[in-house]
């Protein structure tokens, strides 16, 4: 039997648009708060809101445009949210206050946030049924190469040729993403179930009810996850490991690429839970091995058991969170999944970092090893235990 083709133009097309926007995206986080520092005397906690409160902006969009994108098209969402961050990354450019600061960046996280909703809901109708899970695996390393690559020019870019440079190159990248999304082709998906939700107010507008269950536990492993994202580079200075924490995100990064394309036809053959439950534990033992690294070596394994954990488990959840979902409703799936994503992300440093005072980074991320075997357990009420039936009447 022939396999049904993954690597159309429409997938290649959004794979690659959903690159160089989240590109921008974490390129931006990571020298945000030293910008609104070096540029605007901004206090510590004003600099770390002007990194975060571009999450807000995007859970914002993406509540509304999940819930919406059947309606107005994942293709026009697309272009729209693309043009809308072309626009408001030019006005980094001008010169204001942090205040202004401030709405610009929650204004950039609502164009991501309508993109990235379309480039979800678009791949997740033109990756075939059969080659769900190695599809979003490719897909989803869009994401990951982007964290590992953001970090790794923003910063030496800065140091060379100030912070402008950095929005000079998100507003470049940004228009080159346009031509690249009017080329795509919009899949036909019949939208007339969609009116069974349209009177009053329904929680099932704002997210998909299949999609929750799997987007929970994806809340719960990336709020352990957060802590790595935002508190690494002091964690690494504290130990005398600042070489190694310069090469954390690539081999993160390393350890997601040549994994994904086992891992993504593993779960299409033998079902999520065979990638799950081990990615789970992987990303448990990472942590602990993290929190014991006093060398180089040690610290770079502990990313490459990250890597192979957290990195894979979120391209299965996602493949699950659509799996689950009816074609009409895909936008709305992809949406909740990432909302719980971002919420994860987003109040994770916020919550431990309170941790950090009494415990230091050791011992938070220690504390994060139960919380994922937490996150296993969760796994296998709401999906896990249900997975093995599926699979059996595939």
């Amino acid at each position: 039997m022939q396999k049904e083709k993954l690597w159309t133009k429409d997938f290649i097309s959004v794979s690659l648009v959903n690159f160089v926007m989240m590109l921008s995206m974490y390129l931006l986080i990571v020298t945000m708060a030293s910008y609104a520092t070096d540029a605007y005397d901004a206090s510590t906690s004003m600099a770390g809101l002007a990194s975060s409160i571009f999450i807000i902006g995007v859970l914002f969009a993406r509540l509304y445009g999940g819930k919406e994108v059947a309606r107005i098209g994942s293709k026009k969402m697309l272009i729209g949210g693309i043009l809308f961050f072309v626009l408001i990354t030019a006005l980094y450019l001008v010169p204001s206050n942090i205040y202004v600061l401030l709405v610009v960046r929650f204004l950039h996280g609502v164009g991501i946030g309508f993109a990235s909703t379309a480039t979800g809901t678009i791949v997740a109708q033109v990756v075939p049924a059969s080659r769900k899970g190695e599809g979003i695996s490719y897909f989803s390393l869009s994401v990951i190469l982007s964290t590992a690559i953001g970090p790794l020019i923003g910063l030496p870019m800065i140091s060379q040729f100030g912070y402008e440079s950095m929005f000079i190159f998100s507003l470049i990248v940004g228009m080159l993403c346009l031509p690249i999304a009017f080329m795509v082709k919009e899949p036909v998906v019949d939208s007339s179930a969609e009116g069974a939700h349209s009177g009053g107010f329904s929680l099932a507008r704002y997210l998909e009810p299949n999609a929750l269950p799997v987007s929970i536990v994806m809340f719960v492993i990336a709020l352990a996850y957060s802590g790595t994202l935002s508190f690494i580079a002091s964690f690494a200075k504290e130990a005398n490991l600042t070489e190694a924490g310069s090469m954390y995100f690539f081999v993160y990064a390393m350890a997601v690429l040549f994994s994904r394309p086992f891992t993504g036809k593993l779960m299409d053959a033998k079902g999520a839970n065979f990638v799950a439950y081990p990615a789970m534990i992987a990303f448990a033992l990472g942590m602990l091995v993290l929190s014991q690294a006093t060398s180089g070596a040690v610290f770079l394994l502990a990313a490459a058991l990250i890597g192979l954990g957290y990195g894979n488990f979120q391209s299965v959840a996602q493949t699950v969170a659509i799996k689950m979902t009816p074609p009409h409703r895909m936008g709305l799936a992809t949406s909740t999944f990432f909302i719980m994503m971002d919420i994860g992300i987003g109040v994770g440093p916020f919550l431990l970092g309170y941790m950090v005072p009494d415990y230091g980074y050791r011992g938070l991320y220690m504390a994060m090893v139960p919380l994922i075997i937490v996150g296993v357990f969760i796994y296998y009420t709401l999906h896990g235990k249900k997975e093995k039936a599926l699979m059996q009447n595939a």
